[in-house]
């Protein structure tokens, strides 16, 4: 389940690194750099936290699939987008890759028998450290602090495994469901705009 999990994050969120790399005008090195930091950045600051050797470094499949990502989106010449944030390819990407980064984030947490507060915390790590790494390496301000949901329902999600894990053993199905349940949340919480207040909102 932590594998399945992986894999689909890793390719989603290697599209969204590619895209967001392409618009600020990387070299191929760049690029390759932008799309292999968001796709394993997370799995690798979460691994270092719980004190293993990151998931990326020691199996060949994380590795394989951001290179594939990349020659993919270059052959069918898919970096040809101007204002990503708002097409679908790059929405629905990165809604994948954060719900997915979240649910392995969590699994391990609850694997290593981690309290509330550390399910979360590597839940929210997982899903948003790659891209925050990204974003600071290109001068931007971090995509998580400035598109609203997008970290709660990395929180969600931590929240939902941790409960689950507490009342009924977690399978396949309820991870298939809650991976599906928080796409679906991402996407709406965008396409109606809702956001978390901000300061500005107060005056």
């Amino acid at each position: 389940m932590f594998e399945f999990a992986e894999y689909i994050g890793i390719v989603a969120f290697a599209i969204s690194g590619f895209l967001v790399a392409s618009r600020n005008y990387l070299d191929y090195l760049g690029i390759f750099i932008a799309s292999f930091l968001t796709a394993l950045g997370g799995g690798i600051i979460r691994d270092m936290i719980i004190g293993r050797l990151p998931f990326s470094f020691t199996h060949t499949i994380p590795g394989v699939l951001v290179l594939l990502v990349f020659v993919a989106m270059l052959f069918f010449r898919l970096h040809k987008f101007s204002s990503i944030e708002s097409k679908p390819l790059f929405i629905i990407s990165d809604s994948i890759g954060l719900v997915s980064f979240s649910i392995t984030g969590a699994l391990i947490a609850l694997e290593y028998k981690l309290n509330f507060t550390g399910v979360l915390a590597l839940s929210f790590i997982t899903a948003v450290g790659g891209g925050i790494t990204r974003d600071v390496i290109i001068n931007e301000v971090p995509f998580v602090f400035k598109t609203g949901f997008y970290g709660t329902v990395a929180l969600l999600i931590g929240l939902i495994l941790y409960v689950c894990e507490h009342f009924m053993k977690l399978n396949f199905f309820i991870l298939s469901f809650v991976l599906i349940f928080g796409v679906f949340l991402r996407l709406l919480a965008y396409y109606k705009k809702w956001n978390i207040p901000t300061l500005k909102d107060r005056y």
